[in-house]
């Protein structure tokens, strides 16, 4: 089933674009737009959305007052992606404890976007996968918590890097970036990128293959 997402942006070209990145993603389905506060949360009532993505800097409210008064109602849980140029300190953290899911800054690019709603994909397949007691460990995973014994590289995410992993440990062969990215939902480039940092830290490695035209190309494995 899709995940039926509204978008709130003041800007309605900004607004258009969201839409139309979604769009291109069989696993969302855009219920509508608002551009002010107020008509968010009434779209909210109306729509039932699963998703919103949120502007922080409307005209009417600050996306932080949307964002408090839609958890201080009841029934059932919407999830909520801020997309905004807000990035200061303070808006982030005051984001965070009123119970934002994600955070994404603007500018950013459409591989960027991408990215971030594959991570809340897999996020919400993970938390719909678990039962309803979690152990530590599940209740690590759901968090971003999970320690690590290396620092994740700039840019890169622990989410899209455990779909990474889990196509290649799904995979009986070694797997091109391509292959890798077709199967994790990401672009040649982001793939390749998860795929060296698996490299680095010792957990995949590279087999010689060859490509078309018998060209020399790489294979990636887990170890």
């Amino acid at each position: 089933m899709s995940v039926r997402t509204l978008v709130v942006d003041d800007d309605f070209a900004v607004a258009a674009i969201h839409r139309g990145f979604l769009e291109a993603m069989p696993e969302f389905e855009v219920v509508g737009e608002a551009h002010r506060g107020g008509e968010a949360l009434r779209a909210i009532d109306a729509l039932r959305p699963d998703l919103v993505l949120l502007d922080i800097h409307l005209p009417d409210m600050s996306g932080l007052e949307v964002l408090s008064r839609l958890r201080a109602r009841g029934g059932t849980p919407v999830d909520v992606i801020a997309v905004t140029a807000a990035r200061e300190r303070e808006t982030v953290r005051q984001a965070m404890s009123r119970g934002v899911d994600n955070y994404l800054v603007k500018p950013f690019t459409r591989t960027a976007f991408i990215d971030r709603m594959r991570e809340y994909l897999a996020q919400r397949i993970e938390v719909q996968r678990l039962g309803q007691v979690l152990d530590q460990d599940e209740v690590d995973s759901l968090m971003h918590h999970r320690p690590r014994t290396l620092a994740m590289p700039k840019g890169l995410s622990a989410v899209t890097l455990r779909l990474v992993t889990d196509a290649l440990r799904d995979s009986e062969n070694d797997l091109s970036a391509q292959e890798v990215g077709d199967r994790a939902g990401l672009s040649r480039v982001s793939a390749r990128r998860y795929l060296e940092h698996l490299v680095t830290i010792g957990k995949a490695e590279v087999q010689p293959r060859y490509g078309m035209a018998n060209r020399p190309a790489h294979g990636y494995r887990l170890t």
